[in-house]
């Protein structure tokens, strides 16, 4: 064996030995391997307790038993967060009749301005299938952090402000369990159809 094929073989081995570590690192971060080697629980989802917006207390637990999807955004949002809306809306409309065995929530993340009654007024211009949450600023940390939700106000001038905020849709099965960020960037029909696979 030559020195340059030796000093080839050691950097190779030392890249895979990187990478063997970072998928480990990897795969723990995301929930998909537990301390002993084996699943561990995801890292997206988790406990929350909230009201929606016709004043009725909502918890993880009474969202077990059918799929959901769950947006977090604000009712001052200029487009994201109606865009999105409006396409969950549509997807609701290709479910038809499976719609009702499935959810769709949509959690503030400016619970300053958006109460239950500020919601309900602005989801009457979507589905209702739609289900609005919001609650005191403890309460909306805790879905922040469980779903792993980045969300910061931005003072825009004295008077108004406006929040940044991650805009993915999470996808969570019938067990409360995430599963992917769901694609709505797409023919209200495919994403009916995918979402069915969950039912």
């Amino acid at each position: 064996m030559t020195v340059r094929t030796s000093h080839v073989l050691v950097v190779l081995s030392a890249f895979l030995a990187g990478l063997v570590i970072f998928l480990g690192v990897f795969l723990f971060a995301t929930g998909q391997l537990g301390p002993g080697g084996g699943p561990g629980p995801s890292a997206i989802g988790g406990p929350f307790n909230l009201t929606d917006q016709n004043g009725k207390p909502v918890t993880d637990q009474d969202m077990k038993g059918r799929p959901f999807l769950v947006f977090f955004g604000y009712t001052h949002c200029p487009d994201v967060c109606p865009t999105t809306l409006f396409d969950v809306s549509e997807l609701m409309r290709a479910l038809g009749k499976d719609a009702d065995r499935t959810a769709a929530l949509f959690i503030t993340v400016d619970p300053e301005r958006d109460t239950a009654a500020v919601m309900k007024d602005y989801l009457s211009s979507f589905d209702p299938h739609l289900r609005g949450l919001t609650g005191d600023q403890k309460s909306i940390d805790a879905a922040e952090k469980a779903y792993r939700v980045y969300a910061k106000k931005v003072t825009t001038d004295k008077a108004d402000y406006s929040m940044d905020h991650t805009a993915l849709v999470y996808l969570m099965d019938k067990q409360g369990r995430f599963v992917a960020p769901f694609s709505l960037k797409r023919r209200p029909e495919e994403a009916a159809a995918d979402l069915r696979k969950y039912l």
